[in-house]
């Protein structure tokens, strides 16, 4: 079993298979799945499935990614912490956090509301992290590398 690193309750991190170097994520062992703010987002049907386009807004404040693209998984039904249940695409991202690199699988939201454009649920942190709410950005960002094209 490998050991389980102790995070604080926000953190940075990036998703590499998405070109996102750095983002602020909450960590929300209360939340089941991760959220992912999106400016956009197009449905492409295609002969090997459906693809997603959309764009990540990576600041409160103007920073936005690169036009982005996802095979999508699917869409499944999401109830908020306030109740309400909304229909929303599934993705499989590649995240980079405390210096381990892992898949998840994140939804495709609004959270232009929220102060968070991540919201990193405790499916992706099981088995790999604990949170201590005492803590907040307790780990250094690593900037993503990308592949050559």
């Amino acid at each position: 079993m490998t050991d389980v690193i102790t995070l604080g309750w926000r953190e940075r991190l990036a998703i590499p298979s998405l070109g996102v170097p750095v983002l602020k994520a909450k960590l929300d062992t209360g939340a089941r799945t991760s959220s992912l703010h999106v400016e956009w987002l197009e449905v492409d049907t295609r002969d090997d499935g459906t693809w997603l386009r959309f764009q990540v807004r990576t600041t409160r404040k103007g920073g936005v990614s690169a036009p982005c693209e996802a095979k999508a998984l699917g869409r499944r039904s999401v109830t908020d912490s306030g109740g309400h249940t909304t229909e929303r695409w599934f993705i499989h991202a590649d995240i980079e956090l405390a210096g381990q690199r892992f898949t998840a699988e994140v939804n495709l939201t609004d959270r232009r509301h929220m102060l968070f454009p991540l919201l990193l649920g405790r499916t992706a942190l099981l088995g790999r992290f604990s949170v201590d709410p005492a803590l907040s950005y307790s780990q250094t960002p690593r900037r993503a590398v990308r592949e050559p094209t």
